[in-house]
């Protein structure tokens, strides 16, 4: 499996690749694509870490896996490709973005323009079989976004990290909620979208703490 990602990050996580777990994980990964369809496309896995270095980040999302249908998954968490209708969670993302910022609906659901402003859009399984919603769950991927979250939460300060749903606030549960901004709300699903994430005003609250510190908030 190619590792590619920002220097920055490859110099932190360089243990984890080094480790028996990774390396057992990188071989089922390689297997998996050499006998099923699986997303996001190889050269696509680690592509938040390549939009997005270590000392960009300025916003962590945090997912669970990637979309499963054909032509959606592009390595951001949330996100899909140019031209790709708007998952049910994405398009509920973009109504409380106009619900909170009075912005208008974007055309496309690429969140890349989010990750070249420093926002880590971080799925906790970075690959998944076509049609097998949370197949690569539990092979080791988990763990080495553990360290990911692990390194921005020691190491940086002032990070607003918003945590959807009773996973990623699970998977968020080691961050100091006095050295970050840590924004949690039920899942952007469908099936509970309405109990919570609607009128939670993440994007503005983001926005805000980082003006506060003296920097560049998010263009959402």
């Amino acid at each position: 499996m190619q590792v590619k990602i920002a220097d920055s990050w490859k110099q932190r996580l360089q243990t984890e690749f080094e480790q028996a777990y990774f390396k057992d994980l990188a071989s089922f990964v390689r297997a998996e694509y050499s006998q099923h369809q699986i997303f996001p496309p190889a050269r696509e896995i680690f592509s938040a870490f390549e939009a997005c270095s270590f000392e960009d980040v300025k916003v962590v999302i945090i997912g669970q896996d990637p979309y499963h249908g054909p032509g959606q998954a592009n390595g951001l968490c949330f996100s899909v490709r140019d031209g790709v209708p708007f998952p049910p969670s994405l398009l509920n993302i973009f109504k409380e973005i106009k619900l909170d910022l009075g912005q208008d609906m974007p055309s496309s659901g690429n969140l890349m323009r989010w990750a070249k402003q420093g926002v880590l859009l971080l799925n906790a399984t970075l690959t998944v079989r076509a049609h097998e919603a949370g197949s690569h769950q539990k092979k080791g991927w988990e763990q080495f976004t553990d360290a990911v979250i692990r390194h921005i939460a020691e190491e940086k300060e002032g990070v607003v990290f918003m945590l959807w749903g009773n996973f990623a606030q699970q998977k968020g549960a080691m961050i100091d909620e006095n050295k970050h901004c840590v924004l949690k709300s039920v899942h952007p699903s469908p099936l509970s979208a309405s109990r919570g994430f609607f009128g939670s005003k993440h994007f503005s609250q983001a926005n805000a703490y980082l003006e506060k510190q003296g920097k560049t908030p998010i263009k959402w």
